[in-house]
């Protein structure tokens, strides 16, 4: 009777091993291609699932436009001698008479250091009188002070100095090689060559993104496009902030992949297959190529364009999938264009689960066997 109980234990241990995986399921890093496409619009789910092909890959194609409005682009390079309000001026006044108007007696000349321009435009010099200086050049407001000290001492001759001062700087924070407030001199009237002053930026250049806020307006350009279109760099203007920062767009990579995180760009533009060579590829061991999705929230313009519908509205939940074992699947895995916030997710291949429902039958069978193994000894 022992050796009849014994020899029927392994088969019933197989049946109840099955019987346990059909009826709790399998491990799986995600949805499988089944359970995704009962999802779709076509199935009573909520999602549009698309197959990508050339006029999808140019549909969907939609990098962030960066760039300058006119009103920053058409703004004249300043006058580098061109006083403003804040501005500090350094003055000297040479006096022809033992006696001097201004200085001390026997003294050369009489200077009058950080003589700094008011919120309305103008400096006060003794016996000359409040005098406008800002829009004027230094040689301007030099003539001024010499013709009105001229009615009150003999052929004055006068020095005018122009030096930094808080009505021409501009600041400089974010990922730059030295963040602060500064001139805006001769060589330095421009964009490019005020980061160059700053110490140029000190993250990667191809995720560099530099934002210029002047008054209310504020505008964005990616920092190589300022070298690649020399129409780009703009002229400053004093209170200009210009701000260094990196690319915040980043996708989520899921399923049989080399790693699963959230992933920054690395380029201003990114295909899938950089996307999936920057998680490392596919997971040789699991991963379908057959079923590689990318979950979005599509715009509605998008969406009806990629979809031929003008019966849409608001975002629409796109599923684009691509087979990467069909003869372009590689070419158009090149060429759609990732975008920012987007899902990457790579299913299982089938033979994965098989492997698993074998792992977990062989498994139970052989914790059976073990214990029939103990029954009998016993």
């Amino acid at each position: 009777m022992k050796s009849f109980s014994i020899r029927w234990a392994r088969p019933i241990a197989v049946i109840a091993a099955l019987a346990v995986v059909s009826s709790c399921g399998l491990p799986q890093v995600g949805p499988n291609k089944r359970q995704i496409y009962a999802g779709s619009v076509q199935k009573e789910g909520d999602a549009f699932i698309v197959a990508v092909n050339d006029r999808v890959t140019r549909a969907t194609a939609v990098t962030p436009a960066l760039g300058f409005s006119q009103s920053f682009l058409n703004a004249s390079q300043l006058g580098s001698d061109t006083i403003r309000a804040g501005d500090v001026l350094g003055i000297t006044i040479y006096e022809n008479v033992d006696d001097p108007l201004l200085g001390v007696e026997g003294a050369p000349a009489t200077l009058l250091e950080e003589v700094q321009v008011d919120g309305a435009g103008f400096i006060f010099i003794p016996y000359a009188g409040r005098i406008k200086a800002a829009g004027n050049t230094p040689d301007a407001i030099r003539r001024i002070i010499t013709t009105k000290l001229g009615e009150q001492t003999p052929d004055p001759q006068v020095e005018v100095r122009r030096a930094a001062g808080d009505g021409s700087t501009v600041s400089l924070i974010g990922s730059i090689g030295a963040q602060g407030v500064y001139p805006i001199e001769r060589p330095t009237r421009t964009l490019s060559a005020m980061l160059a002053r700053a110490g140029g930026v000190t993250i990667q250049p191809e995720i560099a993104q530099i934002t210029v806020v002047r008054g209310n307006a504020r505008d964005k350009i990616w920092f190589q496009d300022l070298y690649r279109n020399p129409g780009l760099d703009i002229a400053l203007r004093g209170g200009d902030q210009i701000l260094v920062e990196e690319d915040t767009r980043s996708f989520t990579a899921l399923g049989a992949t080399g790693g699963q995180a959230q992933v920054p760009f690395e380029t201003q533009n990114l295909s899938l297959l950089e996307g999936i060579a920057q998680v490392g590829g596919l997971n040789a061991g699991t991963a379908d190529p057959t079923g590689v999705f990318i979950f979005r929230n599509e715009p509605v313009e998008i969406a009806s364009q990629v979809l031929g519908r003008n019966d849409l509205q608001g975002t629409q939940r796109m599923v684009y999938v691509i087979d990467l074992t069909r003869p372009n699947g590689m070419f158009m895995a090149r060429d759609f264009v990732i975008r920012d916030r987007d899902t990457l997710y790579v299913t299982e291949a089938p033979f994965t689960q098989w492997s698993k429902v074998i792992s977990a039958i062989t498994g139970t069978a052989g914790s059976a066997s073990s214990l029939s193994s103990l029954a009998s000894s016993g």
